[in-house]
């Protein structure tokens, strides 16, 4: 199995400018006029460029303002507060943190098109520091 993360922006050309200066992707391929893959991450993060008001899922119209899922994507970094840095400058809003964690750092974030996603540093236990035994 693969797992692809898609991406809905209300352009190619912004969606494109944020994901490359906040994370470092790259551009690969265009897929038609409306779908840009990006490629730098353990897995293909795919731009859908999907104007405001049209209808997405649950036969909702889309809209950049923040919103809320509960899926949302999580970018490990080795410098939380250099991405945190990064992020901001292409655009998107700190909403929490950075903060310590049993498993080492987070910060909440938000881009310009109104997606949450959490920046976190692992420290040297990571995630096992909370285990249930």
């Amino acid at each position: 199995m693969t797992i692809l993360i898609n991406i809905d922006v209300p352009s190619l050309a912004e969606g494109e400018r944020f994901y490359v200066s906040a994370f470092g992707l790259k551009p690969g391929r265009k897929l038609g006029d409306t779908v840009l893959e990006m490629t730098g991450w353990p897995v293909l993060a795919y731009l859908l460029e999907k104007p405001a008001g049209t209808i997405g899922a649950a036969l909702k119209e889309r809209e950049y303002t923040r919103h809320w899922t509960p899926v949302h994507v999580d970018v490990v970094v080795p410098d939380l507060d250099h991405a945190v840095e990064l992020a901001m400058a292409a655009g998107a809003v700190v909403e929490g943190g950075p903060a310590d964690t049993s498993y080492g750092r987070i910060a909440m974030l938000a881009d310009p098109f109104g997606h949450g996603f959490c920046l976190i540093e692992f420290n040297s236990s990571g995630y096992d520091s909370v285990l249930s035994t």
